[in-house]
């Protein structure tokens, strides 16, 4: 493990002590207790997230100021970990820990899918990319398949957690362990083959596609298995990232002792079935969804996709679902309507265009884009994440104004 200079730690310290100091900021403890209402189905206000990970480019390259490889690497974690409260202003809750995950994988069929991806004139890759599919026919390239590969690298987490608590573990303690489960079946089988050829082999090899999603599902419990067999498990009712830009807070879990799979959050998303009609979806996807979700202490839902072709027959069934996605391609009404009431956060994800097309904000145009959000919503519990913002046009003061505009509409609108 590189050694680092006393420069650059002295960087990464004077970053940890101002964590601390925003983790105790008045602000920061509201939001805290905040989130554990929320998604307790007690608060009082809807909460904002805006993920800004996703224009690293514009925003954190210029904030780094560390030379070595792993200072830098750490100096970039502990920004992301808090930036958000004070560039954008939203409801990011700050801890009072730097986490680090353990590195586990999971490859599903022991298949190490390729993925390439484009270069710009630079050299440096884009966001787009071309997956090399191991399936062409599903019947004929069945055979490829073989058995998922799950891999722990204990003494590899430990070397770089042992690292940062060297550099700066006394002023913000260093905490090794997982984040909510995520499983995204669908996903897996259009990386095995094209999305074209996955809807056709429901139709043309209907008992494979069946083998293979309930392979995934065998092989992703496995991995749970091996987790919690391995203890690289840990509570989810906290800080811990679910996934889709929200966090675990709640108290319907255990948050202390043996943790097991069916005691933590889990996530699931379908955005490759949009195209499936909810009677396909019921008989050949939904299945093997409950299977995982069952899994699941508490369950968050959904991506991109819209879920409301399949609430009624398919995700109004999952006992356990206490979060799921309005995506901007969802009927906002529909699921108001469903959700009113109910133990189960409307997890809006507004339009990424008003921050990512234009370079001025419209306004007026994403005033009334929210406020149909806060008229549909009304009766549930609101949570609005920004997502999908791949370019700001290098306008930080516009991630602060979108969030203030949001803010206003909620005084006046909710």
């Amino acid at each position: 493990m590189e050694t680092i200079s006393t420069r650059d730690k002295e960087i990464l310290r004077n970053l940890a002590k101002h964590k601390m100091e925003l983790y105790n900021s008045e602000r920061n403890q509201r939001n805290l207790q905040d989130w554990l209402l929320h998604n307790t189905f007690q608060s009082q206000r809807p909460m904002i997230h805006m993920e800004i990970s996703a224009s690293w480019q514009e925003i954190f390259p210029k904030r780094l100021k560390c030379e070595g490889w792993l200072a830098r690497n750490f100096e970039e974690r502990l920004w992301e970990s808090f930036l958000n409260h004070e560039l954008v202003g939203d409801d990011y809750p700050v801890t009072d820990y730097f986490f680090i995950p353990w590195r586990i994988n999971h490859i599903p069929y022991g298949l190490d899918i390729k993925v390439v991806n484009a270069k710009n004139e630079a050299g440096q890759n884009t966001l787009g990319y071309k997956i090399q599919h191991p399936i062409a026919d599903l019947k004929e390239d069945f055979h490829k398949l073989g058995s998922s590969i799950i891999t722990l690298d204990k003494a590899g987490t430990m070397e770089y957690a042992n690292a940062a608590a060297d550099t700066f573990g006394d002023i913000l303690p260093v905490k090794v362990g997982t984040s909510a489960h995520f499983a995204v079946p669908t996903r897996c089988v259009v990386y095995l083959m094209e999305m074209e050829t996955m809807f056709t082999s429901m139709v043309d090899y209907p008992e494979l596609f069946h083998k293979v999603m309930r392979q995934y599902v065998e092989d992703t419990i496995a991995y749970f298995r091996f987790m919690e067999a391995n203890e690289v498990v840990n509570p989810t009712t906290g800080a811990e990232y679910l996934g889709q830009g929200s966090w675990c807070f709640t108290n319907e879990l255990p948050s202390s002792g043996t943790i097991t799979s069916k005691q933590m959050w889990g996530f699931l998303d379908s955005q490759e079935t949009v195209g499936v009609s909810p009677a396909m979806f019921e008989e050949m996807i939904f299945p093997y969804y409950k299977m995982i979700a069952d899994e699941y202490g508490l369950l968050s839902y959904g991506c991109c996709e819209p879920v409301h072709p399949f609430w009624e027959s398919c995700l109004s069934k999952l006992d356990n679902l206490r979060k799921i996605t309005v995506s901007p391609w969802c009927d906002e009404e529909y699921m108001g309507a469903v959700l009113k009431g109910r133990n189960v956060v409307y997890h809006r994800k507004p339009n990424s265009n008003f921050l990512g097309v234009d370079e001025t904000l419209d306004e007026g145009a994403f005033r009334a884009h929210i406020r149909r959000t806060l008229k549909a919503a009304q009766g549930c519990t609101l949570e609005i994440t920004q997502r999908d913002v791949y370019t700001i046009h290098n306008n930080e003061a516009k991630l602060r104004r979108y969030v203030d505009v949001m803010r206003d509409e909620i005084d006046r609108f909710w």
